[in-house]
């Protein structure tokens, strides 16, 4: 018999979690660590282990692993790749998230936190997004995402917490942020686009605010970014300038660097629900930028 203190019975009591995206994603690895140091038992599932938007794949693997929670951080979002490649954007984006509301519906058991995007809608407003504001995506990127989030909410409206979020840096896999320090390392200049405004996000964060939902088992739509906003060339004038790079940001209009995929000019979240919900405001992002630098340097100096 073990003892109630035991750490077998410990694990046992632990909540269950299956994280899509959690072995190689950059929110699926904050998540993976966040779920981890909280207590949870966390599995991963990713392209690597299966065909994870067959209904048949998926149901096997629910129904073996149990999970109290799943969360969907598997997408595509190559944003300018996704309007040469709809269908297969479409694939992650909109069939994945469909099939594991269903298979979840089908086990009748288990929440989903499903991650979505500030890209579901158009930019064209100069405050920021609610959760009550109409999405118009105008690009493929966002319209799949788009038609992902309404599946599940469709679907298991009554066990699927969707959460918009926007602007990830963080640790585990190559950000804007990262791109930006590596370029500065060996530039003069750098051109960034400055007529883009956004929510810059940290990843360990955003995987601390989805816990935090998910344990509270909270439903509807919810955004979740880090507070202020920004610029592409704002956020990348901040990194530079913590990392104490002598690289000068060279601010360009989007029409001077043009891309495939529309991106929305004014993609803001509102985060009144999420504060209210946490009790407080998300920090600011230069705060958490400044903890993800430090994180970077410290690492390299372990090296």
């Amino acid at each position: 018999m073990k003892s109630p203190g035991s750490s077998e019975t410990v694990r046992e009591a632990a909540p269950k979690a299956l994280v899509l995206g959690g072995a190689t994603g950059l929110l699926g690895q904050a998540l993976t660590r966040t779920l981890t140091q909280a207590g949870w038992h966390v599995e991963t599932l990713g392209r690597a282990d299966g065909n994870i938007t067959d209904i048949a794949f998926l149901t096997n693997r629910l129904a073996q692993s149990g999970p109290d929670v799943v969360f969907n951080a598997a997408a595509w979002t190559q944003v300018e790749e996704a309007e040469a490649q709809p269908e297969q954007a479409r694939l992650l984006n909109c069939t994945l998230p469909d099939a594991l509301a269903r298979t979840l519906k089908s086990l009748g058991h288990g929440h989903l936190v499903h991650f979505s995007t500030d890209f579901v809608f158009s930019g064209q407003k100069n405050v920021a997004w609610t959760e009550q504001d109409t999405p118009k995506p105008i690009s493929v990127y966002g319209s799949t995402k788009l038609a992902g989030e309404q599946a599940v909410l469709e679907i298991l409206a009554e066990r699927t917490c969707v959460v918009r979020t926007a602007w990830l840096f963080g640790p585990g896999r190559k950000n804007f942020v990262q791109t930006i320090l590596d370029k500065a390392k060996h530039a003069e200049s750098v051109q960034v686009v400055f007529d883009q405004t956004g929510s810059p996000t940290y990843s360990l964060d955003l995987a601390h605010w989805s816990v935090a939902l998910a344990e509270k088992r909270a439903t509807g739509l919810w955004h979740a970014v880090n507070g202020g906003q920004a610029t592409w060339a704002e956020l990348a004038s901040e990194a530079i300038t913590l990392s104490r790079c002598r690289c000068r940001v060279v601010p360009v209009s989007s029409e001077q660097w043009p891309q495939k995929a529309k991106r929305p000019a004014w993609s803001v979240l509102d985060t009144s629900k999420l504060a209210g919900f946490l009790n407080h405001a998300p920090r600011p992002w230069p705060q958490a930028l400044r903890d993800y630098l430090y994180s970077i340097l410290e690492a390299d100096n372990n090296d």
